[in-house]
This record gives C-alpha cells, sequence and structure tokens, in this order.
C-alpha cells in the first residue's frame, strides 16, 4: 500500500477534480478507478454550495482528499489559500502549487521551497509539486515536507513521462529519506502511467486525461489498472537487456541433439 505521513492508501492512483464535464461524471470516473485520494483545487470551487451545486456532496466519503493551492503565482497567495484550506476543511494535508509562469505552468522552485518551509513549520502535510530536479527535491526534503512530486511533463499536455532519467535520480533521493515520489502532470494515456509507475514512482496523480477522455470513466479504469501494472511491473523486477537473442525454450534434450 501507499503510505503518505502515516496514512495508507490501497490504491496508487489519485485523480483530480477540475474539467469534468459534470459532477457526476466526475464521481463515476472515481468509482472506476477504486479511488480513495483525489486532489481538490479549493480555490476554483464554491465550498459554501448548497446540495448538489456543493462539489463536496459528490465526493464520497471513504475517500480522503488532497487540497491544493492551483492558480497561485505567489508565496503569499499559496500560504493564504493553504490556510483558508485547512480551516475549511479541517485538514491539515496540502498539495503545495505555485507557479511561475501563466502559459507554460511550470512550478517557481524558489518560492516552493520557501512556501513549504513555511507550511511545515505551522504543521501542514505537504506535498510539494515541481519540476524534473532532483536538487530541489533534496531541499524539499530538508525542510520536512512529505512526499515529492515531480511533474512527467507539463499540466495538461499529455506529453507522458519526458525526463525519465532525471526521475530516476529523484527517487533515488526519495528513498534516502524515506518517502513517496509521485509523479503529477503530464501522464495522457495508461501507458504513460506505466511508464511512470516502472520508474519506481510510488504513485501517479492526473487528471486531464481522464477528464478530457471521450469516455472519461472506462479512461479511469484504464489508469488504474495500467497504475497497478506497472507497479507490478517494478517489485517484479525486469528481465536484462541483450545484445543477442536468447532461446525461450532449452536446448538440452532435443531429439536428434547430442
Amino acid at each position: 500500500m501507499l503510505s503518505i505521513a502515516g496514512k495508507t492508501f490501497n490504491n496508487r492512483l489519485i485523480l483530480g477534480t477540475g474539467k469534468y464535464k459534470s459532477f457526476a461524471t466526475m464521481k463515476a470516473c472515481y468509482e472506476a478507478a477504486r479511488s480513495d485520494m483525489v486532489t481538490l483545487a479549493v480555490r476554483r470551487f464554491d465550498l459554501g454550495a448548497k446540495g448538489e451545486d456543493n462539489i463536496l456532496n459528490w465526493i464520497p466519503k471513504h475517500i480522503h482528499l488532497l487540497p491544493n493551492t492551483a492558480g497561485c503565482f505567489t508565496r503569499e497567495d499559496t500560504l493564504r489559500v493553504a490556510r483558508l484550506a485547512r480551516e475549511a476543511l479541517d485538514n491539515p494535508w496540502i498539495k503545495v502549487e505555485v507557479l511561475g509562469d501563466t502559459k507554460n505552468l511550470y512550478p517557481d522552485g524558489e518560492e516552493t521551497l520557501k512556501a513549504c518551509e513555511e507550511l511545515v513549520k505551522e504543521g501542514f502535510i505537504v506535498l510539494p509539486y515541481l519540476n524534473a530536479d532532483p536538487i530541489l527535491a533534496r531541499k524539499l526534503c530538508d525542510v520536512g515536507v512529505h512526499a515529492i512530486m515531480p511533474l512527467g511533463s507539463a499540466i495538461g499536455s499529455g506529453l507522458g513521462v519526458q525526463n525519465p532519467y532525471v526521475l530516476l535520480l529523484i527517487k533515488e533521493i526519495c528513498e534516502s529519506y524515506q518517502l513517496p515520489m509521485i509523479v503529477d502532470a503530464g501522464v495522457g494515456t495508461p501507458s504513460d502511467a506505466v511508464s511512470a509507475m516502472e520508474l519506481g514512482a510510488d504513485a501517479i496523480l492526473l487528471n486531464t486525461a481522464v477528464a478530457e477522455a471521450g469516455e472519461p470513466a472506462k479512461m479511469a479504469e484504464a489508469m488504474d489498472l495500467a497504475v497497478r501494472a506497472g507497479r507490478l511491473a517494478f517489485e517484479s523486477g525486469r528481465m536484462p537487456k541483450r545484445l543477442y537473442a536468447s532461446a525461450s525454450s532449452p536446448v538440452t534434450g532435443i531429439v536428434g541433439k547430442n
């Protein structure tokens, strides 16, 4: 099972809450993916809405909420949204996003580090979203975050894992701190999810690939299966690559062969 800050999860696939055509479609995707954790962009929803207009009424109670600071471009704004989320949801978990550009939506590493340092001091369970940067990953581990969430590629791009070797370096750092590495953003297909998990990712967070699929619930199920398959493959250990062929069947005892 996936373990973060002492809490365990049966599923290593984390889904989001944005871009779905309806809350009903969103809920159907959670059911298809067997979700037990989803991330919620706090500033994009009216958490005070009533009845079916409140997104919280569409998220099954057994699913753990991971509030996030999506849409924040400064450390000050990020801290404010994180504190509001903890107050509104009675939940100290926070996925920290401090974006540095409105077009490519890459995170601002310096501001992310400073925001995380402050939030850790305030007792939050902090999961930072960052570029595939081993140096920043180590600095974030040093300030006491609870997981590392490097991007596979740009948010919503569907380009898959663009820096596999860098993710291997980050995975090594996370293991030395006994923290999970969650690949966040860029996964567009189940094959992308498998690739990330085979690299050693402990979990995957994705949203657009499911929400914008022709049949979102089917894609949610496919992503769930892909994450499970990729994890099993990583734990199993792949065969070595060879320059020449190696027969699948033994050659000893073949009829007519001495």
